[in-house]
């Protein structure tokens, strides 16, 4: 312990409490619900008043910490947007795309008066396929119906050149659960599913709209039979597949694959297919099912890819199942919400540009250095002073730690938007498909080039945090770097606790369950002995089984497999970011260490802080959804799950065994 102490003694100076400026705790003390008993459940003590003074209105289905700073960026861009679409501008210019693409959004009245002629020529398209062998030319040039998907990354064994990769798709539900089982709950969607089919077909002008909506089940149900489950695609071994254009000829000889990619426009000798049994299934259902029926199946597609940008009655056909029925939201999204949406989605690094330089000070981005780099000395002596890793594997993953790259506020080289064209003349749709297929071009233009290690991921002005395994990177755009997830005038008992915690679990991907498979120039590479990987997989284990036994709703439990990753890095996140938040403590008086400030210490402060990040509220469909679709637990057990695992939780609230939240020591998580 001692040799620790003196460790930790060395990076003190390096801290971000260098400062005799008064701050403030940064904690809303109106966040609190002071009549909950925070040993017992913390989530409702830290959260209660918020989730009281936030309540759920008709647009939401989930509304929490998260989707308010995201509100208040939205609000920041749209005028933003605003006052460039208020304007006439050059043909060409940014600033005429940005605002033709925002006003063609917000004109509901002419999409009306278009009705369905938009979509007309690719439905007719469609109808004029008179041959299966016309299939592998028309699914490669297709933008708006695929049985399958592809998208340029970074080769997985060779992270340094970029490959095509082959995806799962072609069911609209997303997730084959909703396919397959057959609890009350997922019956009563199938079937809202398929009466929303046939009212779609029905608004389209189609004959037989019932028999269309059955022939759609059937045959997504198939593809989604096919199709690897949520947790299967969680294993990066299973779903990397790189072979030979010939070897993928004979893997599905029912496509002309040849032809496929000649229609796509790109040249290539190998690639990565993703999951098997879904394109084998695929390139079957091609030779097997009736030609009739699969472009009935094409024809949904489009039609489902076009329902918000046609009609209002179409769009509210979509909302009432998508919005309604799966999520529990009364109402949609205001339609200033819709087409500042659709302005990021098509032009995202523009309107970012303009974003930062109006609301992101440069001194944000170097508080955030600062912290970045305490957490991954923090995160190191971590790594060494773990009892159940090998010093073999301690220096492999040391090495991967140190490679990690930081990227935080915007990229140093902005996107070009040249060669997108806008043109008011033309339909919302028609637009929108040339925006589709500028981003197609623009992810081929790597195909078979080394990968742009500067290349961001996600735009500034996103409320969100990633991990990319392929390039070791960590990037914090501009938009969550506000409160209250970080605070340039609140102490470090707040920053460490809530965007420190994000650092430290975008780091902790790189040795989740998904992460630790690659190495630190991100290729996927065993760097673990045999005897620390079993080990490793133990401990994850008691980390699935925790969750497992979560119940989210009456009946319906956590799934502790599929959410493995994002957990894994919670408890990351918190273990690493609290001996920081130590490390700047230690360098302060004794007396400043434990004083109470709006009635909590600073190692309360720490826990407050990071369960506001996550405070929320939530519809009983959502929950069910999220359950289903998303590998982040919900909010509450992102507090309430995760908190028990941690020795330090314990010590600053005196958390007792007569607490319903206490773990024995001998019973908890421990990984980094």
């Amino acid at each position: 312990m001692k040799k620790l102490l003196l460790t930790l003694a060395v990076i003190t100076c390096m801290t971000t409490a260098c400062t005799t400026k008064q701050q403030t705790t940064g904690i809303d003390l109106s966040n609190l619900d002071t009549t909950a008993i925070p040993q017992n459940d913390f989530y409702q003590f830290a959260c209660g008043g918020w989730m009281a003074n936030n309540p759920l209105t008709p647009e939401y289905s989930r509304f929490g910490s998260f989707d308010k700073l995201a509100l208040n960026n939205l609000e920041q861009v749209n005028g933003l947007i605003q006052d460039i679409a208020s304007e006439k501008h050059i043909q060409g210019s940014i600033e005429q795309k940005i605002g033709d693409v925002y006003n063609l959004a917000m004109d509901t009245a002419r999409r009306d008066r278009e009705g369905i002629e938009p979509v007309r020529k690719i439905l007719d398209e469609i109808e004029g396929i008179e041959a299966r062998e016309e299939l592998s030319a028309a699914l490669g040039k297709a933008m708006d119906y695929q049985l399958w998907a592809m998208y340029v990354d970074a080769d997985a064994m060779n992270s340094s050149m970029n490959i095509l990769n082959e995806y799962q798709a072609g069911f609209s539900l997303g997730e084959k659960e909703y396919y397959i089982d057959n609890d009350e709950r997922t019956r009563a969607i199938r079937d809202a599913y398929v009466a929303y089919v046939e009212k779609m077909f029905g608004l389209f002008g189609f004959d037989e709209p019932a028999v269309k909506a059955q022939t759609v089940l059937r045959l997504e149900t198939r593809l989604a039979r096919a199709a690897y489950s949520n947790v299967e695609l969680r294993d990066p071994q299973a779903n990397y597949n790189k072979m030979s254009v010939k070897e993928l000829q004979d893997l599905v000889p029912q496509v002309d694959w040849k032809t496929y990619f000649a229609s796509l426009g790109v040249e290539l000798d190998s690639l990565s297919v993703g999951q098997i049994p879904h394109l084998q299934e695929a390139g079957r259902m091609l030779d097997e099912e009736p030609l009739e029926d699969l472009k009935t199946l094409f024809v949904w597609q489009v039609i489902e890819g076009a329902s918000s940008y046609l009609t209002s009655e179409i769009y509210m056909t979509s909302f009432d199942f998508y919005g309604k029925v799966l999520s529990g939201r009364e109402e949609p999204s205001p339609l200033w919400k819709r087409a500042v949406g659709i302005v990021n989605g098509t032009l995202g690094e523009a309107v970012g540009q303009m974003y930062v330089k109006k609301y992101f000070p440069e001194e944000n981005k170097e508080r955030m250095l600062a912290l970045v780099r305490n957490l991954q000395k923090a995160l190191g002596i971590r790594i060494e002073n773990l009892a159940w890793m090998s010093d073999e594997t301690k220096a492999k993953a040391l090495e991967k730690l140190n490679a990690i790259t930081i990227k935080i506020g915007y990229p140093d080289t902005w996107r070009d938007y040249t060669a997108l064209d806008i043109n008011a003349e033309d339909t919302y749709y028609a637009n929108l498909q040339r925006a589709a297929k500028f981003e197609q071009q623009y992810s081929l233009s790597f195909l078979g080039k080394p990968v742009d290690k500067t290349k961001w991921y996600m735009t500034p002005q996103t409320v969100n945090a990633y991990y990319n395994p392929s390039s070791n990177e960590i990037c914090f755009p501009a938009g969550i770097l506000q409160y209250p997830f970080f605070d340039m005038s609140a102490d470090d008992a707040f920053n460490y606790g809530a965007i420190g915690v994000v650092i430290g679990h975008e780091m902790t991907h790189g040795f989740d369950d998904q992460g630790c498979q690659f190495d630190k120039d991100g290729n996927m590479l065993n760097w673990w002995t045999a005897e620390d990987k079993a080990a490793f997989d133990a401990r994850t284990k008691v980390m699935e089984e925790a969750f497992n036994r979560i119940e989210v709703a009456p009946g319906v439990h956590a799934n502790g497999a599929f959410t493995l990753g994002e957990n894994i890095a919670d408890h990351g996140g918190l273990q690493v970011s609290y001996l920081a938040f130590c490390l700047n403590e230690e360098a302060k008086p004794e007396a400043d260490r434990l004083r109470p400030r709006d009635g909590f210490t600073p190692a309360q402060r720490f826990f407050l802080a990071y369960a506001n990040v996550w405070a929320g509220n939530i519809r009983p469909e959502e929950i069910l959804q999220r359950t289903k679709s998303d590998p982040h637990s919900l909010g509450r057990w992102r507090v309430n799950g995760a908190l028990p695992q941690i020795n330090a939780w314990y010590e600053a609230w005196d958390v007792t065994p007569e607490s319903p939240m206490y773990i024995a020591p001998e019973n908890r998580v421990s990984i980094w």
